[in-house]
């Protein structure tokens, strides 16, 4: 049984919090890295701290739970979906089915109850075998959900949180045609009615994932220019309302089971209760929410380096030239050995920094420093692991080729690599200033 909200209720009355009950609670150290400390943290700061690699029952039963359900129900079917450019409709309602879509709404709205750890674990395992699918699941959550729980009123949280964890996939539509990096520069319009009880939008979004399947979209207009940044405004819409209609997928390097299409907004009638938040704070939820995605994203690129692991080192254990195991050559013991160190350094940042946004910590800078490391690491894994496998690398006939069409957009969507570059050095400097 995967279902996460069957498997996991039992012990959720500690909400997945890191400091609770540690005495009486079990860790895991499986990682990565096969963690050997027995430490616990407890709430005493002067109590020895739990490694950022060792996870909590609940947590390692999340992570558990998606590895199976990816490689017993997702596996086989992955290289249909690339082939057929589509995440066929069952897969999708597995997800929803087994709790993988509500990661942290509350179960009062019939979600899963867990935490962000436990979201991007799970986004981490799905990577491993496609990432097409943990992208859906990584916006759905860090993105869409969340912003709903932080900011939206109690009637949009009744209204959408239920759909969202059982059966509505999401959209986050920000991008359009000039306003990609510059977000802010956007050109879509909300227009108030005369007693302000409803918006008309118009405009176009562009490179919005998931939209082909999405029920609802986190749409971000300006309902005033003349205040530029302080008019953008966020509102859920229903995808089914009236002048939203989606375009034709584009074709793309990589994630193509994922949907990315144009989104038309014409004249279309949004109540004003499906306001998310405040009129005029877009831009603030959107930097928020965005900044915690970036952990999502890294979660996803480690999944992929390791994914790529998962592929090779069969393979070269397995294979032998002049009566030798590959793995036993000394040049590739130091590359395999290298490159497992850097994926360790990734996972250790991530969770890290997954951990200091659980705990209400600024995290801005290590969002964005293990979004950058992590698709770096994620596209060298990929490239490599290739000329490691030889010819058959090169072939469909393993997944390896598939990783490294996937990892390259990690470098390009929610902040290139030169925005976490910007964001981490005036960090820096506001350190030592």
């Amino acid at each position: 049984m995967h279902c996460l909200s069957r498997l996991l209720k039992p012990c959720w009355y500690t909400k997945c919090r890191l400091t609770s009950s540690a005495a009486t609670r079990q860790y895991s150290t499986r990682s990565f890295s096969h963690a050997s400390s027995t430490e616990m943290l407890l709430e005493n700061h002067n109590e020895p701290r739990l490694p950022v690699t060792m996870f909590t029952e609940d947590e390692q039963m999340a992570r558990s739970a998606a590895r199976q359900w990816a490689n017993d129900i997702l596996k086989p079917v992955v290289r249909e979906m690339d082939n057929d450019s589509k995440t066929h409709t069952p897969i999708i309602e597995d997800l929803f089915k087994n709790g993988f879509m509500g990661m942290e709404i509350p179960e009062e709205y019939d979600g899963s109850g867990m935490n962000f750890t436990s979201a991007i674990l799970v986004v981490e395992e799905l990577s491993r075998v496609d990432p097409s699918v943990s992208i859906m699941v990584d916006i759905h959550n860090t993105l869409t959900n969340n912003a709903v729980r932080f900011w939206g009123s109690d009637a949009l949280k009744a209204k959408w949180l239920p759909r969202l964890a059982t059966d509505c996939v999401s959209s986050f539509a920000l991008s359009e045609t000039g306003s990609g990096t510059d977000a802010f520069a956007m050109k879509t319009i909300a227009t108030p009615s005369s007693d302000g009880s409803y918006y008309t939008l118009n405009g176009e979004k562009l490179w919005i994932s998931s939209s082909r399947e999405a029920g609802v979209m986190l749409v971000f207009a300006n309902v005033d220019p003349s205040l530029k940044h302080r008019g953008i405004t966020a509102f859920m819409v229903d995808a089914s309302s009236e002048g939203v209609s989606v375009g034709k997928p584009e074709k793309k390097l990589g994630l193509r089971a994922s949907s990315t299409c144009p989104v038309v907004f014409d004249n279309v009638k949004v109540d004003a209760m499906d306001i998310l938040g405040e009129v005029g704070l877009g831009y603030k939820y959107c930097i928020n929410i965005l900044n915690e995605g970036r952990i999502g994203i890294a979660a996803q690129q480690i999944g992929i380096a390791k994914g790529c692991f998962d592929v090779v080192m069969p393979y070269l254990l397995d294979r032998k030239q002049f009566g030798t195991k590959l793995a036993d050559f000394q040049g590739m013991e130091h590359q395999y050995a290298q490159l497992a160190t850097e994926i360790h350094a990734a996972e250790v940042m991530t969770y890290n920094a997954a951990r200091m946004k659980e705990n209400g910590l600024p995290f801005v800078k290590e969002a964005s420093m293990v979004k950058l490391f992590a698709s770096q690491v994620a596209e060298k894994t990929a490239s490599i692991s290739i000329e490691w496998l030889g010819g058959v690398g090169f072939t469909q006939d393993l997944l390896a080729e598939k990783f490294f069409r996937d990892c390259k957009v990690g470098s390009i969507y929610e902040g290139t690599s030169n925005i976490q570059l910007q964001t981490i050095a005036k960090r820096i400097k506001e350190e030592y200033e």
